[in-house]
């Protein structure tokens, strides 16, 4: 995809302006504040399985959920970014 925007930005001769960087930057920032976010998410299930064993089945299951709306909203904002960068 980097050679795509590349090749775009060769044919124009340079002048693509700010959003192909700011969608990039976007898409970039999406991927990692997910990154972050379940990794926060992970650490405090295991440091709640640890000081309270027998709520681990449901401990699980509300980690996995949380889990899946965290990369459900950076996918979203990985595909806008990505929309920036590949439609004009």
């Amino acid at each position: 995809m980097l050679s795509s925007v590349l090749l775009d930005v060769a044919a124009s001769g340079g002048n693509v302006g700010i959003g192909y960087g700011l969608g990039a930057v976007g898409a970039g920032l999406a991927a990692l504040g997910a990154g972050i976010g379940i990794g926060q998410i992970g650490s405090g299930g295991l440091e709640s399985m640890a000081r309270q064993p027998e709520i681990m089945a449901d401990l699980r299951t509300n980690m996995i959920l949380a889990i899946a709306f965290v990369e459900g909203t950076s996918f979203f904002g990985m595909v806008i970014g990505l929309l920036v960068l590949l439609i004009k």
